[in-house]
């Protein structure tokens, strides 16, 4: 482990299955705007074989890129953050923190895609809580706060600003 972002490999298939549950919710998002394709699928679908230990870290970090770009058939902010949201599950063979990644743009998804509703993203953070299991939850506790780390997903940089942030910092806080 490079980092403390980084986790164990066994962390990092322990939270995985988290991080997947978070992305494939708001699939649908994507799904409805790209129909042909898989990419953000395929990433939630590897991320989960990668937990239960079917794949390697080696194989999922070179793959880990492949959904994020599909991003770009998305045609609304929410389904471009659903694609984010299975690109940073893929993340996570790479680096545990990813999973916090993957909630937030999923959180995140999920507001743009009810503007009319104040508390959308709330709900969906409240939601991701929920669905931690206790070994999750654990091992989630391990990474640094938001900002601390400054050599990961957590330091300085895109999920450690504007909303994203927020979500992350909500989460964390919501951890300790």
């Amino acid at each position: 482990m490079t980092t403390p972002q980084g986790m164990t490999e066994a962390d990092r298939r322990i939270v995985a299955v988290w991080a997947a549950d978070c992305a494939e919710r708001v699939l649908p998002l994507f799904e409805r705007e790209a129909p042909d394709d898989d990419r953000a699928r395929d990433a939630i679908v590897r991320t989960r074989a990668f937990a239960r230990g079917e794949l390697t870290a080696a194989g999922e970090i070179r793959r880990r890129f492949v959904a994020g770009r599909a991003a770009r058939s998305a045609t609304t902010p929410a389904g471009v953050a659903a694609a984010r949201a299975a690109a940073q599950a893929a993340g996570v063979a790479h680096m545990g923190a990813h999973a916090l990644g993957a909630a937030a743009y999923a959180a995140r998804a999920v507001e743009l895609a009810h503007p009319d509703d104040p508390e959308a993203r709330s709900v969906e953070v409240h939601r991701q809580l929920a669905d931690l299991s206790p070994v999750v939850a654990s091992t989630l506790r391990r990474l640094p706060p938001l900002g601390e780390d400054t050599a990961g997903p957590l330091g300085p940089g895109l999920l450690a600003s504007g909303t994203l942030g927020e979500i992350i910092r909500e989460i964390q806080s919501h951890l300790r």
